[in-house]
Order: structure tokens, then C-alpha cells, then sequence
């Protein structure tokens, strides 16, 4: 960037993140999470410990040269670069994030590459920029040929789950999910809002927010991967619950039990969840503050933490149930 050159202002910033289960049966430590995130040579991985365990990459650039998706179907050639980044938490969850912002309008020809480079995470479009068509589009998915935010998130997904720290051995049964957000300016003097939050079909959620003008895009996708990851523990521990046949029936027979397998089915099953997931629910820990009030509109409607709290109740009151032997359990009352 020259000197007294500065970058376009964003009128449209974009992005998807997809969150699974790392497939390692223990949770991986600091160190080792340096290892997995260690994307660059040239810059090193931010760890914090507190509140809790997490590693996250620095990002790395895509660049790109197609156009824009539109819900109007208006073609708009657009170049420049694609951040992404991966982050771990408590050695147990990974995420992968890509993102760009858009300015609202471009030059009519393409650059050379080192204007884009200079601008990392920038798109420029060429022309004006049709921005709430290509804010739907982007929602929507957009189609074969158009830049596709999505494909670079599951790719470097793809690249770190074959890493060779992984054994490939997760300790239960999950679904890795896709979050994909747009984020437009917010009227002058509004504050941050949520416009819409939806839970699509193959594990798609989508999100449509309003952002002060002065917003980092990489503040929001920082909110967008905590929605993400908290999104994630829900649908998880749900499918969990949804899993199993609660009640006191005696499972069939077994052949020379192991103790480990002498617990009863309800208990192998909801174990895991105790030991790798329950104590991960921990909203806004890393938000910027900016954002993190945008927290209160999910907590208030669905719900996320009142969600949350119901099913650690459940599962906490089914593992006691079945601490219980089962003769006094299972007693009929006298008439």
C-alpha cells in the first residue's frame, strides 16, 4: 500500500465456519495444539489459557479472481484475498474460519497482485458493488463458478484433520457443522444487532448482522466462530440425548462383561459428554467487546445458555438415576 494510501471502506464483510470434534481420543495440550495450528513458519500461534484452553492460527491468504455470488443474478467480477484461520479449544474442538470484506465500490480493471496483498482479507469488486443482492447471494450460496467462502473453511479443515498428531480415534459419535455470515453497517449511531439467525438443513447455519461502520471483520468473525462453536455443543449433546433409550430396562446379555463395559448403556453413552464436552460452554470468552452484547439478544431468544443448562441437568440426573443400584430402582410400589 502506498504511502498515504488507505484500504477501501467495507460496506459488506463475509465469512463461514465449519466446527467438529477433533478425531483424537485425548484432547490435545498446548503444545501439541502449537503443532496442529502452526500454519506459517513465519509467525507463531497465540495460546491462552485462561478462561479456558485455546489455540488459534495465524491467518493465511487465498487469493481469488471470480465473481460474486447474487441473489439477483447480476455477474460481478471481483479479485483480491480470502483470510483463514483454525482454532482449538480445550484440545477438543476445532474450528476452521474464512472471511473477507467488500468495499462498495472497485476500480474497472484488475490490478496487480501486490495491491491485493497489501489489502489481505479485502475483495474488490469491479465496479459498484450490488450490495444487498450479493449479501443474499452470499447467505444463500451462490453458484458453481462463484467464490465460494465456504470451500476455503472446509478445505483448511480437511488439511489440518489429517495431521498426523491425530489417531483418528474422537471419544463419541458427532457431526461437524457450517456456520456462514454476513455482516452490513448498521445505521449511524446504532449499535451492533443480530437481523436473523437460521438453523438450515446438512447441518447449515446462517447468520445476518448489522455492525457499526468502525468494526473489525476480523471482530466479527471472532463473534461468528464463538456463535459457532457454542451452536456446535448444542446440536451435539442434543444428538446425544436423542441417542440413547433412557429408563431403567436391563440391557440383553453379554458374554464376560469388562468393567468398563458393566455400566449401564445410558452411562457409557453420556460418559463422553461429561469428559470432553460439558465444561466447554463458556459464551463470549473471547468477543470483542464491541460485539459481545449481541450475546444477550441469542440468550433472551432461543436461549442458548437456558438450552444448555436444561440438557446438563438431564444428563446429570440420568447418570444419578443409574448410580443407583437397581433393585431399589427398579422397586414397584405396594398397592
Amino acid at each position: 500500500m502506498r504511502p498515504g494510501e488507505s484500504a477501501p471502506r467495507a460496506v459488506l464483510a463475509c465469512g463461514e465456519v465449519r466446527t467438529c470434534l477433533l478425531p483424537a481420543q485425548q484432547a490435545l495440550d498446548s503444545r501439541a495444539a502449537a503443532q496442529l495450528l502452526g500454519l506459517r513458519a513465519d509467525e507463531r500461534v497465540l495460546l491462552s489459557e485462561r478462561p479456558n484452553l485455546y489455540g488459534r492460527s495465524p491467518d493465511i491468504l487465498t487469493g481469488v479472481d471470480c465473481p460474486l455470488p447474487s441473489a439477483n443474478g447480476s455477474r460481478v467480477r471481483a479479485v483480491g484475498t480470502v483470510a483463514a484461520r483454525a482454532s482449538l479449544t480445550e484440545g477438543r474442538v476445532l474450528q476452521s474460519s474464512a472471511y473477507f470484506r467488500v468495499p462498495a465500490a472497485g476500480p474497472d480493471h484488475r490490478r496487480p497482485w501486490g495491491h491485493y496483498l497489501v489489502r489481505p482479507g479485502v475483495v474488490e469488486p469491479f465496479g459498484t458493488l450490488p450490495r444487498e443482492a450479493v449479501a443474499q447471494g452470499l447467505l444463500g450460496g451462490g453458484r458453481h463458478g462463484d467464490l465460494d467462502v465456504g470451500l476455503i473453511a472446509g478445505g483448511l479443515l480437511t488439511r489440518l484433520l489429517r495431521h498426523p498428531l491425530l489417531d483418528q480415534r474422537p471419544p463419541l459419535k458427532s457431526r461437524p457443522t457450517r456456520l456462514r455470515w454476513v455482516a452490513l453497517p448498521a445505521d449511524p449511531g446504532d449499535g451492533p444487532s443480530i437481523e436473523r439467525f437460521t438453523l438450515a438443513e446438512d447441518e447449515l447455519r446462517t447468520v445476518r448482522l448489522r455492525v457499526p461502520e468502525d468494526t473489525r471483520s476480523t471482530d466479527v468473525a471472532g463473534l461468528c466462530d464463538d456463535l459457532a462453536l457454542h451452536d456446535w455443543l448444542l446440536t451435539t449433546v442434543v444428538r446425544i440425548l436423542d441417542g440413547i433409550r433412557l429408563g431403567s430396562a436391563p440391557p440383553p446379555a453379554r458374554p464376560r462383561p469388562t468393567a468398563e463395559d458393566d455400566r449401564p448403556p445410558v452411562v457409557r453413552a453420556l460418559r463422553p459428554a461429561v469428559d470432553h464436552l460439558l465444561h466447554l460452554w463458556m459464551p463470549r470468552a473471547r468477543v470483542a467487546e464491541q460485539l459481545a452484547p449481541l450475546w444477550d439478544v441469542l440468550e433472551e431468544r432461543p436461549g442458548f445458555t437456558r438450552q444448555w443448562q436444561t440438557l446438563v441437568q438431564r444428563i446429570r440426573d440420568q447418570l444419578t438415576l443409574h448410580a443407583i443400584p437397581s433393585p431399589h430402582r427398579e422397586v414397584e410400589p405396594v398397592p
